[in-house]
């Protein structure tokens, strides 16, 4: 008696192997080790006087933040503070635009802030957003 050998599927396989090969490679850049930009949000004025002497009238913020290249608008990341307002996002040696994404209608609003990372550090930078108080 002789048996044919079952033919497999080629097509099923041939797509697995493709999609192995795209997923080895090269990606897009990552940033170095330890290089990027941390920082705080913070929300201001939270009181209608500041007084001398006296602690300014602002709170931290969560909020969520779009780091774009300066180079062409781009978005490469987005990161958001947690309630204490601290946030931390990696990202290659560049200069970027901080997009602070909309609080409220219309306020809390806050201001872009320009940044330049260097390799091997993290550029400290502070984004407020505003109450509206005045």
């Amino acid at each position: 008696m002789i048996r044919m050998a079952r033919q497999r599927p080629i097509l099923p396989m041939l797509l697995i192997l493709v999609v192995l090969v795209a997923a080895c490679g090269p990606s897009a850049a990552s940033a170095p080790p330890n290089t990027g930009i941390r920082g705080i949000v913070t929300l201001g004025p939270t009181c209608p006087v500041e007084r001398v002497g006296e602690p300014p009238c602002v709170t931290p913020l969560a909020a969520t933040l779009a780091v774009t290249s300066a180079e062409d608008g781009s978005v490469v990341a987005r990161v958001s503070s947690g309630p204490d307002g601290a946030f931390q996002v990696d990202v290659p040696p560049g200069d970027y635009v901080i997009v602070p994404e909309p609080g409220g209608d219309p306020f809390p609003v806050g201001q872009p802030v320009e940044v330049t990372v260097e390799a091997g550090g993290y550029t400290e930078i502070e984004v407020a957003y505003d109450t509206g108080i005045r």
